[in-house]
């Protein structure tokens, strides 16, 4: 789920291939996708055939988030099977999308998460290909950012065995659970403004400085304050406060970092 600058609410729902815009007061304002009719002959899990099916204009194939530009043009990433991002202006017309399945530049595996800076530059959390791939509001690319901190090989994930990295790069696999794989963006109001992103393994929150300096690492995988549980989402309404949600320990923990 998002805020707008309106206070509008959007939620971005995977297994409805829907993105919905609420009002302050609840009410539905926008509908983007269409959710499979449970009539329909072939109506069932979305599959993975390779090379993919082309998107289609104004549908989505298990969608997972949204960001907003200064002009209120919506960017949507489209997501686990499209791989691509979507443009709506503040109208609902769809303007264009860019980004397809692959690791090359402006290619996605994946894009989990995205935000916008002040200037309309779009983040994306090109989680697959274990970066942060920056584009122009019309999706050119501008630059990738890897995240490369070191962590303690004696870390223990969340949940699952610790990740081969090696082995899944050989084998072309996602780099989801890869350490520095970005799962969040979360970018801070101005004028100074940071980037705050998350992995699953080791399992901590990342500083950013817009060009990808890191700034500061806190957290590990855990069930306790302070530990992490494949964090899925991250309000960041300032620079020191962020909001944390966790898929796995079915938590939101409130952070108060001390600069």
């Amino acid at each position: 789920m998002r805020v707008d600058q309106q206070d509008n609410i959007w939620a971005t729902d995977k297994g409805s291939d829907m993105v919905i815009k609420f009002n302050p007061e609840g009410r539905v304002v926008m509908v983007f996708g269409r959710k499979q009719e449970a009539s329909d002959e072939d109506t069932g899990p979305l599959k993975h055939p390779k090379p993919p099916l082309p998107p289609e204009i104004g549908r989505f194939r298990q969608v997972t988030d949204v960001a907003f530009d200064g002009a209120g043009n919506t960017y949507i990433s489209d997501g686990y099977i499209n791989s691509r991002i979507a443009k709506v202006d503040k109208d609902g017309k769809w303007l264009m999308s860019f980004g397809e399945p692959g690791n090359k530049p402006g290619q996605l595996n994946t894009p989990h998460s995205i935000a916008a800076d002040a200037q309309g530059n779009i983040y994306v959390a090109d989680r697959g290909n274990r970066r942060i791939q920056v584009f122009d509001g019309d999706g050119k690319v501008l630059r990738e950012i890897k995240i490369d901190a070191p962590f303690d090989p004696a870390a223990v994930p969340a949940i699952g065995a610790v990740p081969d990295v090696a082995k899944l790069e050989a084998a072309g696999s996602p780099l989801t659970q890869a350490p520095g794989a970005p799962w969040t963006i979360c970018i801070t109001p101005g004028p100074r403004q940071v980037l705050y992103t998350s992995d699953a393994y080791p399992g901590r929150i990342y500083k950013l400085s817009l060009d990808g300096k890191v700034l500061g690492v806190l957290g590990e995988s855990g069930k306790q304050l302070k530990q992490f549980g494949w964090i899925h989402e991250i309000a960041c309404p300032s620079e020191n406060v962020l909001y944390v949600a966790e898929l796995l320990n079915w938590r939101i923990q409130k952070l108060i970092l001390r600069p």
